[in-house]
């Protein structure tokens, strides 16, 4: 229970860190795209984020120290590469999709590091995150490509247009669909997990469609909320009923 404590705190405050240092970092672009954010809309001050961001990376790293060296590794990596992607990579397009969507999927690697077991389900959890965000990075891009034109990016919306982009994202959700039941057809998990990921994958069927043929901006991001929403309640109950 210490160690799954401890695992939890690490991945909580190193994403954590990594979302506040977006934050200032999309500053200009979200005082258009979304400008009632806390930043933008003046709810905090740059020096109360700088303290939060340094504070949550302490206690990240500090949680991984205890879980050891490797966790702590693992976990200093995807610091150092989710800060370079929202000073840097965000703007390379695709690029900057694929590593941000690398970072959380290691969380689901740092989370098998921290018991040492790094097996099928763990790899396959990790793809499916890793198929999912970058499905859904592709489709926010598309959403923010008003107010991308505020700095160098190289989105793929940008660079296609939006309906390219949330096709490309729609593609990417059906490999996600098809990936979700190989840990039933390999025999490691049972008919609860099955029972799951088809009501899962039957939601995330529909909001991507939903998103897919969005008519306005505001439209497509409830689509993208909700393909959220879907997936943590779909980890949540997921991880529930293998406590009980």
């Amino acid at each position: 229970m210490n160690q799954a404590l401890l695992g939890f705190l690490t991945g909580f405050f190193i994403s954590g860190s990594a979302n506040i240092s977006n934050d200032y970092f999309d500053w200009d672009v979200d005082r258009v795209n979304q400008p009632g954010r806390p930043l933008p809309s003046g709810r905090i001050s740059v020096a109360q984020l700088w303290t939060l961001f340094f504070l949550f990376t302490a206690a990240g790293l500090a949680t991984a120290t205890l879980l050891g060296s490797l966790v702590l590794a693992l976990a200093a990596a995807v610091w150092v590469i989710a800060l370079l992607y929202n000073m840097k990579l965000k703007e390379m397009g695709l690029f900057g999709n694929l590593t941000v969507a690398f970072c959380v999927a290691m969380t689901v690697i740092i989370g098998g590091a921290t018991i040492g077991m790094i097996n099928g389900i763990v790899l396959t959890f990790a793809a499916l995150a890793f198929l999912f965000d970058l499905g859904e990075e592709i489709a926010a891009d598309a959403m923010d490509v008003i107010g991308d034109e505020l700095r160098s990016s190289k989105s793929i919306a940008k660079r296609k247009n939006k309906t390219y982009a949330l096709r490309l994202s729609g593609v990417i959700f059906i490999i996600f669909i098809m990936l979700s039941f190989l840990p039933f057809l390999m025999g490691w998990l049972g008919y609860v997990y099955l029972l799951l990921i088809v009501v899962t994958d039957l939601c995330i069927s529909y909001f991507s469609s939903r998103l897919l043929l969005s008519d306005t901006i505001e439209e497509g991001r409830i689509q993208i909320r909700r393909l959220y929403l879907t997936w943590g309640m779909f980890v949540a109950i997921f991880i529930f009923a293998n406590l009980i």
